[in-house]
């Protein structure tokens, strides 16, 4: 007789196995920024020009840093950590010329372990302390922390019956994915003005981190900004276009979370990746925005530094042209299913 199996309680049952968590994924490349600077006037007494140099921190790592200058130049950290050639000339020719930055980076994927536990290496990303938090709770110049801001913002984390600072931080990431358009058409879009994005409901991705970081300041969340170029996800070789922004907010629970909301807005399907991810395909060249340079410009602080900067006699000049390369060094690892 063939009885039925009863299991050992003493034995327990075996669970299920669980699915391995994927290694952090990483991607290798040559970067290279080329600013040319032309059109100097012939009464010009000197020319001061900054360019930002990224640095290694937990998401990426820079090596193999060189820079082709035809004019001395110093490179030197500012505020934030941040880090940038500058070069000054005096007596300049009206001759134009050319700064070349060329460095390799290897750019981690950035996952909160606590918020998105995707992979095996993601709690071993640690950072040390940021010593300006204090800084990532006050206002910007175009995110003023006024009566306003912060009334919408208890108005959505109210609305979705959020209590702790990460239900909070996460009510405003779905409300500023769910409520602003990706959209650079007309004027306004692109200098992250709180105001502007609140009313157009629209722009890039400075217009939606600026909704993002002036909230969760506003409830007495830290948050912080970040700038630096896009890669496209095909490995390859290629010029780009312009700068991608992105930002983090922090809770004594899960440390820094990174979030992308302009990314999530524009590909639905990554929405729920987007809280507590950022992906590899970018590099990050400076923190912070309502910047001072080293040594300091003479004109108002910038807004962010992504593009170069330079003054002539003490004055913003502009006729500046600039090219931004990538080439891949690796193959790209086994997709994430």
């Amino acid at each position: 007789m063939i009885t039925a199996f009863t299991p050992n309680p003493s034995l327990g049952t075996k669970p299920a196995p669980k699915k391995a968590p994927q290694p952090v994924r990483i991607r290798t490349f040559v970067f290279e920024y080329k600013t040319t600077v032309r059109d100097l006037p012939p009464s010009a007494s000197a020319v001061d020009l900054w360019l930002p140099v990224p640095h290694s921190d937990k998401s990426q790592t820079i090596s193999d840093l060189k820079i082709e200058s035809p004019h001395p130049y110093e490179v030197v950290k500012a505020q934030y950590n941040n880090q940038m050639l500058r070069l000054k000339v005096r007596s300049p020719s009206a001759e134009p010329f050319t700064v070349s930055v060329r460095f390799q980076a290897a750019r981690r994927e950035h996952l909160n372990p606590v918020v998105a536990p995707k992979s095996a290496d993601a709690a071993s990303a640690t950072e040390a302390p940021d010593p300006n938090m204090t800084r990532w709770l006050q206002p910007d110049r175009l995110v003023p922390l006024d009566g306003k801001i912060r009334q919408w913002a208890n108005e959505v984390v109210a609305q979705a019956n959020a209590h702790t600072n990460l239900e909070k931080a996460q009510a405003i990431y779905n409300h500023v994915v769910s409520t602003v358009k990706y959209d650079k058409t007309g004027q306004g879009w692109g200098r992250g003005d709180i105001y502007y994005a609140c009313d157009a409901r629209r722009g890039n991705c400075t217009d939606f981190h600026a909704v993002f970081i002036g909230y969760c300041r506003a409830l007495g969340i830290p948050a912080r900004f970040s700038i630096g170029f896009p890669l496209p996800p095909e490995r390859g070789t290629g010029e780009l276009k312009g700068y991608h922004c992105w930002a983090e907010f922090y809770t004594p629970e899960t440390g820094w979370v990174p979030i992308d909301a302009s990314e999530a807005a524009k590909n639905p399907a990554q929405r729920a990746y987007f809280f507590g991810a950022h992906d590899e395909n970018r590099v990050e060249l400076t923190r912070g925005r309502d910047l001072t340079l080293a040594p300091s410009q003479q004109g108002a602080p910038l807004n962010y530094f992504v593009y170069p900067y330079a003054e002539v006699d003490g004055q913003p000049f502009t006729s500046l042209e600039q090219h931004f390369y990538y080439q891949d060094l690796k193959l790209p690892p086994t997709k994430r299913k």
